[in-house]
């Protein structure tokens, strides 16, 4: 077979397969293949593929107003921001269309607070194995080992501390510092979440010392740890928060919020031709209307309960390390650097596949769409026992 993407810029390696259509926790290849879905577009898809309320929102605001320029208000932006108002702890929110885009946006919030209210500090801390995004700048606020060298000269003023270690936080604040940024799970390093502890102390200690605290919710945001947002688990209240994936369902969008004190921006500092369009926000005012809702979050906590529990079990059985993860975030830890082999037989199971993710070569990450079924998420499980066994024996 000639190779599909031979027209592509090389970018990642993919299997050969090419999907055609999806729906909910399946994907169907061209050749008439059905593969489970755990992966959902990185977390992207929370209501599954081709759900019926994006459907519906994209048709009727198509027919109304797609994009009468970010200089003028339109009613979606103004009811979705409204909304995520009241689902948080925040008072302000910019729209845009990625979640590198929207963590820039947070940096740039944050420098220009520092520029106003610290003399000048511009610094900000991230965490070693973070990911915020393939910008430079979020490039070199991630903590991707090499990361900040792959595109020389690299944006300055990012330091970085340990996760779970408040002592190295607190050794890497200077005056140069306005903001420590912080995921509270960790995706791309392999689902590693952050002590309640250490996050209550780096509330804490950046309130202390006066700078922000942003935290990047870019995966973790709009119901996947079981709640709306993940901050939630801590019980603490960030100053700046970011959001993608999750928040448009499938489609191009993401947010900045940030608490009135915050709210610096002067006009022309910040914006972007498509940011706050009404197609996209109202595709995401009709995902939060639906996965905010009391009952589907508790459908969510069930469903991660199955998952933690069906995991612990083929860890066990399987002689594995064990699982780790917060909500429908979770990751199986393998004793070996075997990954990518479970992943690529997984996909190769018939007469259906499943689909897996491997962000480190030891580990499986899962991210199963929130409204998935019991007898998927059972039917999920047996599937990678028997990929496991074909890989591990």
């Amino acid at each position: 077979m000639s190779d599909p993407g031979q027209d592509l810029i090389t970018i990642t390696r993919r299997p050969d397969t090419v999907f055609v259509a999806g729906q909910g926790a399946w994907l169907t290849d061209e050749r008439g293949k059905r593969h489970l879905d755990l992966v959902q577009g990185w977390a992207v898809n929370c209501l599954g593929h081709s759900p019926a309320l994006i459907t519906q929102a994209l048709l009727a605001q198509s027919q109304r107003l797609l994009n009468p320029s970010p200089a003028y208000y339109n009613r979606p932006l103004l009811d979705l921001a409204e909304r995520l108002v009241g689902l948080s702890c925040f008072d302000r929110v910019f729209l845009a269309s990625s979640g590198a885009e929207a963590n820039e946006g947070a940096v740039k919030l944050a420098r220009r607070w520092g520029s106003r209210m610290r003399g000048g500090a511009h610094e900000v801390i991230g965490f070693e194995q973070a990911f915020h995004g393939r910008t430079l700048a979020m490039m070199s606020a991630s903590g991707k080992p090499g990361w900040g060298e792959i595109y020389p000269p690299m944006p300055a003023g990012f330091a970085k501390a340990r996760l779970n270690d408040i002592t190295s936080v607190a050794r890497a604040i200077t005056p140069r510092t306005v903001a420590v940024m912080i995921e509270f799970v960790q995706g791309e390093a392999g689902v590693v979440v952050a002590d309640r502890g250490f996050v209550r102390e780096l509330r804490a200690l950046t309130a202390e010392r006066g700078v922000l605290l942003i935290a990047d919710e870019v995966q973790t945001g709009i119901g996947r740890c079981g709640e709306a947002f993940a901050y939630e688990h801590f019980g603490i209240e960030p100053d700046v928060m970011t959001l993608a994936k999750g928040l448009g369902g499938g489609v191009p969008l993401a947010a900045l919020l940030c608490k009135e004190a915050f709210n610096c921006f002067e006009p022309g500092d910040q914006g972007g031709t498509f940011c706050g369009n009404p197609l996209m926000a109202a595709v995401g005012l009709a995902v939060v209307n639906e996965v905010c809702r009391a009952e589907f979050l508790a459908g969510v906590r069930e469903r991660a309960t199955q998952l933690s529990t069906g995991l612990q079990a083929i860890a066990r059985d399987f002689g594995l390390v064990g699982e780790r993860g917060v909500g429908l975030l979770r990751a199986l830890v393998l004793p070996s650097d075997e990954a990518a082999e479970v992943v690529t037989a997984a996909h190769a199971l018939a007469p259906v596949g499943l689909l897996l993710n491997a962000p480190r070569p030891h580990l499986l990450r899962l991210m199963p769409a929130l409204n998935i079924s019991a007898a998927e998420m059972d039917e999920g499980l047996a599937l990678l026992r028997r990929a496991l066994r074909e890989v591990l024996g």
